[in-house]
């Protein structure tokens, strides 16, 4: 009897000649989530199993699976030789350790019979295997319908079986579908819209502008923290730290007060896309919502998009805040997100600023400063970052 963890994919099914692509994609994330444990991960019949993994470290790697996008769900399970004796062995001890101290309870069997050449079907084996647990086990009974224990056989090379099956974060593998960049600030709102286009398969680079010393190193501590925290399910996310004061300045003291909001944003936009250009990045994202703030309306946006080039996801455009929020607690983002410490987008903020904009107007606002020294200033003194979930190391 061996240890194994049993991964299940979804979306990649449908994926016709392309499939083992992006099974191979999976694969490398699983490697990568597991990559200080002695793992041996097998692909077989649309199934994914990993071997070498302690009943110590059980817990963790299930809990390291469960983040890498492109994984349906995993189950920990046994494995023994299609012997009918050592299959029913095995679904007694399991049944055992599931059962623990609990006097009375339901289950019920479930059988996948992928290698055809076993004697029994999928149904003689629900059946037979009943049968012996509702011998060995007086406290059992049968429920068909919502058992409190379900009892899994798949009969493969070997026969595996299971009574959990863990949900994973599903989406596609990190890097199918390319490069994007993520303009985050130390809110909730862009982590979430990181995470999402991540689980589309996109791998992330990102660019936050601080204002010094009007921000602070601790607001510049949080969003490197938040894209640790994204690079969890993400993989390394290549963060550039841009320097924004001299521009906001500028904005500040010589263009209408009204659109110093919405003339910051192109200006960003602007920069970050330098940067995925850079990164080879074929598109920005950003946490907008419609009609979130002022600088989210409709007008606005089309206003920002003007200053750019590439196209911008903006994956929460249809979200209520409760929405966003309950992501982020469930990437656990929410806490470090809300942590006090100002970004520059709330300061120097206009008391009425413009909430229908056109670009017209913003076009001749932007061209009364020549922003390109201050732009090519703050690409030069950037700083680089390659945050994992082990920490940020700076890019020489």
């Amino acid at each position: 009897m061996e240890q194994v963890l049993l991964v299940r994919y979804g979306e990649i099914h449908l994926k016709g000649l392309n499939r083992p692509y992006f099974e191979r994609k999976l694969i490398e994330g699983i490697k990568c989530a597991l990559i200080d444990m002695q793992a041996t991960v097998r692909i077989e019949q649309g199934r994914i199993f990993i071997w070498g993994i302690t009943e110590e470290q059980r817990d963790e790697a299930v809990d390291r699976l469960t983040r890498v996008f492109g994984i349906h769900s995993i189950s920990p399970a046994v494995a023994v030789e299609k012997d009918w004796n050592a299959i029913v062995d095995a679904v007694k001890g399991l049944m055992t350790r599931t059962l623990g101290d609990r006097q009375k309870a339901t289950f019920k069997c479930f059988s996948r019979r992928a290698d055809k050449r076993f004697p029994l079907n999928s149904e003689q084996i629900n059946r037979e295997l009943g049968h012996e647990l509702l011998a060995a086990f007086p406290q059992l009974s049968v429920d068909v319908h919502e058992p409190e224990i379900k009892v899994c056989t798949e009969i493969r090379e070997k026969a595996y079986l299971y009574s959990d099956e863990i949900m994973g974060a599903g989406g596609m593998p990190t890097g199918t579908a390319g490069r994007a960049a993520l303009l985050i600030s130390g809110g909730i709102d862009s982590p979430v819209a990181g995470y999402l286009m991540a689980r589309r398969g996109l791998e992330l680079s990102a660019v936050h502008f601080f204002s010094y010393p009007y921000t602070s190193e601790r607001a510049k501590d949080k969003v490197i923290e938040l894209a640790r925290l994204v690079s969890r399910y993400s993989g390394p996310v290549r963060l550039h730290l841009v320097p924004f004061t001299d521009i906001q300045l500028a904005i500040y003291e010589q263009c209408p007060p009204k659109e110093t909001t919405v003339l910051m944003r192109r200006l960003m936009m602007r920069i970050s896309e330098m940067w995925a250009r850079e990164d080879g990045a074929l598109a920005l994202i950003t946490g907008e919502a419609l009609g979130q703030v002022a600088s989210q309306t409709l007008e606005s946006l089309c206003v920002t998009d003007d200053a750019v080039s590439m196209p911008v996801f903006r994956p929460l455009i249809g979200f209520d805040k409760d929405d966003i929020v309950a992501i982020a607690k469930k990437i656990d983002t929410f806490e470090t997100s809300i942590l006090p410490y100002e970004d520059c987008c709330t300061v120097f903020v206009p008391q009425h600023p413009v909430t229908r904009p056109k670009v017209e107007d913003l076009r001749k606002s932007e061209a009364m400063v020549d922003f390109s020294e201050m732009i090519a200033k703050a690409m030069a003194d950037t700083e680089t970052l390659i945050v994992s979930q082990t920490g940020a190391v700076e890019k020489k």
